[in-house]
């Protein structure tokens, strides 16, 4: 289990689909409102940029059977999306929500304090339930942007 503050993980972006190549392909898509979802890296007061950080502290969740794929040796994690539209992506993130929900397990008292040790708390603690909420914020900007695309890292 990897357990460091400040450990980032993969930027999710949404970009334009079928776009030619030039800069403006490589931006993250506008929404018509600023959003306030924090992840390992947010902006103070909002941004209008589609996209969210995501620490790489819930790895280990993302790659567990069942949640965004059957078992971990076949599994992408949150790499599971990179390629797919907004639209297409909101059944894949609400099934790996579900699946973390259903679960009973969560970090060990002496993981939770192994990783505090290391900084590793609040946001940047490996629980379970952390590991679902940006997991509803992705939703949530698939639902603002389902013409969009999935990148990230």
């Amino acid at each position: 289990m990897k357990c460091k503050y400040g450990q980032n993980g993969a930027y999710e972006k949404l970009f334009r689909p079928n776009c030619p190549d030039s800069p403006e392909c490589y931006e993250p898509l506008e929404l018509e409102a600023a959003h306030h979802m924090r992840g390992g890296t947010y902006a103070m007061g909002g941004t209008t940029k589609a996209w969210l950080n995501i620490t790489y502290n819930y790895a280990d969740w993302y790659y567990r059977p069942g949640v965004f794929a059957r078992t971990r040796k076949t599994s992408k994690g949150i790499r599971t999306i990179y390629g797919m539209t907004g639209a297409e992506s909101i059944l894949v993130l609400k099934k790996a929500i579900s699946k973390l929900e259903s679960m009973a397990a969560d970090i060990s008292e002496k993981e939770r304090r192994k990783c505090e040790e290391q900084g590793a708390t609040g946001y940047w603690l490996p629980t379970r339930e952390n590991a679902i909420k940006p997991l509803r914020q992705l939703v949530a900007l698939a639902q603002m942007r389902p013409d969009g695309v999935w990148e990230g890292d």
